[in-house]
């Protein structure tokens, strides 16, 4: 039986100790027909050095498939260039053997479940951040990236297992107490249309991005934690 894991942002190598065997022991009976998602800032693909080589490599050498979906702080002008393939149903990059980006937009089947991945998010801080050294413009979804989900969503009547994004559905923010004004944009308003205006049915939707560890219904932030579905 496949078993998959969802876990937040891993920031490169900053917030990856998570994932090491101490905090993650279960890892010590998976295989690579298991899954490990990371819910967007995955930072292994950043500025092509030595750094990169290193998390990649560590992460062919772990006894799971690692999954991520982008968040704003990848390098998104590298990552496009990653070859393409159809894996599980949608379209992946793929980064090495076990390392494998799921795209914008698609719906994939794994494990006998179905997963709306969706990655992306508005950056609070470019002002001190370079365009090109550490943001990038295509931290945002495209046009046409937007049209993909809702083709790939039609084609599955608007129901899904699971939902995987970096940032959260407006509707969940206003349930927060986040700072509100500045988090909201193109791409949360898009995850409450799907929820308000184009009813998606979902069992649980997963993202990371605000750093914290909170539920509130069938929303799940999650950063340091590590949950099984």
């Amino acid at each position: 039986m496949t078993r998959i894991f969802i876990t937040g942002d891993t920031h490169c190598d900053r917030d990856w100790e998570k994932l090491n065997t101490r905090s993650f022991p279960e890892q010590k009976k998976l295989t690579k027909d298991d899954f490990v998602i990371i819910a967007g800032d995955f930072g292994g693909i950043w500025a092509q050095d030595k750094t990169d080589e290193f998390i990649i490599k560590t992460y062919d050498k772990r006894n799971f498939t690692t999954l991520f979906v982008d968040g704003n702080h990848e390098n998104h002008d590298v990552l496009a260039q990653y070859p393409e393939e159809e894996w599980h149903g949608g379209t992946i990059h793929r980064i090495s053997d076990s390392v494998v980006h799921l795209m914008r937009g698609q719906v994939y089947e794994i494990g006998g479940k179905t997963f709306f991945a969706m990655g992306g998010a508005e950056s609070s801080d470019k002002w001190c951040r370079k365009e090109g050294i550490s943001w990038w413009t295509g931290e945002m979804p495209s046009d046409a990236e937007y049209e993909e989900a809702i083709r790939n969503l039609e084609a599955h009547e608007f129901r899904v297992d699971y939902i995987i994004t970096h940032c959260a559905p407006e509707d969940y923010l206003y349930s927060t107490e986040m700072d509100i004004a500045r988090r909201l944009n193109k791409l949360t308003a898009f995850f409450s249309e799907l929820i308000t205006g184009r009813g998606i049915e979902f069992e649980g939707w997963y993202f990371g991005h605000y750093h914290e560890d909170t539920d509130f219904g069938k929303f799940h932030c999650i950063y340091n934690r590590i949950v099984e579905i």
